[in-house]
């Protein structure tokens, strides 16, 4: 066996694109206060096993840490491990912990915890099956977590650093509780305070956090983490404007998610900094395969075909265009894989499909929430689109927790709805695999099964990137996700009374410190 360098198999050649202007001088960071952060909506679920959603995940990376995460380039990077042996094979992973680690409960974490953390995981993520492949666990010793494979997997360590259903670590006496059932206890930099549910919920400075003395300080979600701020405050805004307001009245020091014309109004407030992240999140329409009538996949390329991504463009703010499922200067980043199948905008030939699948007119029920504006505009904006190439369109307009729960479970009476993927996009294939499947709920389809067993059997690069190929056209050819565009991120804080912040994908308030 031996010791491999934490990379990923693609890392990525670009970091954020950023408009950020914050001052350059040094300023020394102090402890103390809270931070009032005007968040879009309130976390359906905190246990992490279970969690996709942004503003789920946004709370849970302060609360919980796994062996390994993502560093400012999304590569992969160790956190609760110290170091990780791959043996030659590629088939047994080591994984040595850091010492004296504790949970917020006190309780010192040990590889007894890891194991039932990764039993849990099995029983009760949607993201379960890339475990499929684990023939066993072994605990030699309280610091020390071996997983062993039944085939060689090349990219083992990039599916576990996976910040969406993250493989964060929790207290063994949690190996059995329900879904969505957990003690929200993790070994994060903070711990759970108040959740008042539809209004608020904080988080608190865990004073007998353990982090990591190898590094000098944070490095995306690696590296030493420290908390200056006593409490971080999410109050859940989900109208635009009133964050625009909170912003304004200095209710709030932060805020994300703020549509460019909104942003614009508060350009005469210096000390309120507008920061754009680039590459934040794609955005697609996501189509139930598993519904009628869009159980057939005539249905779902008509809806596909008669997409006008132009004009979704004009509502949902920053955003670019953008055919493929990962970014252009990504590894996996085919030029080719979307040829005829982006932003056709062919109601004719949307109407022939109908046809051949003899389409009845019966409803097609696009649903979408009140919490997000672009995702509320784009699906209306699709149902003209849809209208004009003979469809019988129907609008259910929910909350985001209930639209969130029902794409990842299929309930609802749905056909279309929209979402963005953030972490997907950025870190490769071996992330977007859960999605593909679970939230057009795919099932029994042979092409995409074969190309993702592929993927992971193959060593190289190359090979793995035609597999990808395969993957991404029959994603779009079966039209279980239409690609819309590339998003950016609109935030606005207020740079007089906050220090520290470092833009990324997804906000973090660790090395944050009020001034």
């Amino acid at each position: 066996m031996k010791t491999h360098r934490i990379l990923t198999a693609a890392a990525l050649c670009s970091a954020l694109s950023l408009t950020w202007t914050a001052a350059a001088a040094e300023e020394i960071p102090r402890k103390g206060g809270t931070l009032v952060y005007a968040s879009l909506s309130g976390p359906g679920t905190l246990d992490p096993q279970v969690a996709a959603s942004m503003v789920d995940l946004e709370v849970i990376h302060h609360l919980f840490e796994g062996l390994v995460t993502i560093d400012s380039h999304y590569n992969t990077k160790p956190l609760l491990a110290r170091e990780i042996k791959i043996s030659d094979d590629q088939k047994t992973f080591t994984f040595l912990l850091r010492k004296g680690v504790k949970f917020h409960n006190g309780k010192v974490m040990t590889s007894a915890d890891v194991k039932a953390t990764f039993e849990r995981y099995a029983r009760v993520s949607p993201n379960k099956s890339v475990l499929d492949d684990v023939a066993g666990y072994d605990t030699p010793d309280p610091d020390t977590f071996v997983i062993r494979l039944k085939n060689p997997n090349a990219v083992f360590l990039d599916v576990l650093k996976t910040p969406v259903y993250p493989f964060v670590i929790l207290p063994a006496e949690q190996k059995d509780k329900p879904a969505r059932g957990i003690d929200v206890i993790g070994t994060g930099v903070f711990k759970l305070g108040q959740w008042v549910k539809d209004s608020y919920l904080t988080i608190q400075r865990f004073d007998d956090y353990v982090p990591d003395d190898s590094a000098s300080g944070p490095d995306g979600f690696a590296g030493k983490r420290t908390a200056y701020v006593d409490t971080v405050r999410f109050n859940f805004v989900p109208e635009a404007n009133a964050r625009v307001a909170a912003m304004q009245t200095g209710e709030a020091v932060f805020t994300s998610t703020i549509p460019p014309e909104l942003a614009a109004r508060l350009k005469s407030q210096k000390h309120l900094q507008e920061v754009t992240v680039y590459p934040y999140c794609q955005q697609y329409f996501i189509v139930n395969s598993q519904q009628p009538p869009t159980d057939k996949s005539q249905v779902r390329q008509a809806i596909r075909t008669a997409v006008h991504v132009d004009d979704i463009m004009k509502v949902i703010g920053a955003s670019r265009k953008n055919h493929s499922m990962v970014y252009p200067d990504g590894a996996y980043y085919g030029g080719e894989a979307t040829d005829g199948r982006y932003n056709e905008n062919d109601p004719g030939k949307a109407k022939a499909l109908l046809k051949e699948a003899g389409y009845q007119n019966a409803p097609i029920v696009l649903q979408t929430n009140n919490n997000y504006d672009y995702m509320r505009d784009s699906i209306l904006v699709l149902s003209e689109q849809l209208k004009n190439a003979g469809m019988n369109v129907k609008i259910d307009i929910t909350d985001w927790t209930t639209n969130a729960s029902n794409l990842q479970t299929g309930k609802g009476n749905w056909n279309v709805s929209t979402t963005s993927f953030c972490s997907n996009p950025i870190l490769g294939p071996q992330q977007w695999q859960t999605m593909i499947y679970n939230f057009p709920h795919v099932k029994n389809d042979k092409v995409l099964d074969d190309a993702y067993d592929a993927f992971y059997k193959t060593p190289d690069l190359e090979g793995r990137k035609k597999s990808w190929l395969t993957i991404e056209q029959r994603v779009l050819d079966e039209g279980y996700m239409i690609k819309v565009a590339d998003r950016g991120n609109v935030q606005i804080i207020n740079t007089r009374k906050v220090g520290g912040f470092e833009p990324y994908y997804m906000n973090h308030f660790w090395n944050v410190w009020l001034k």
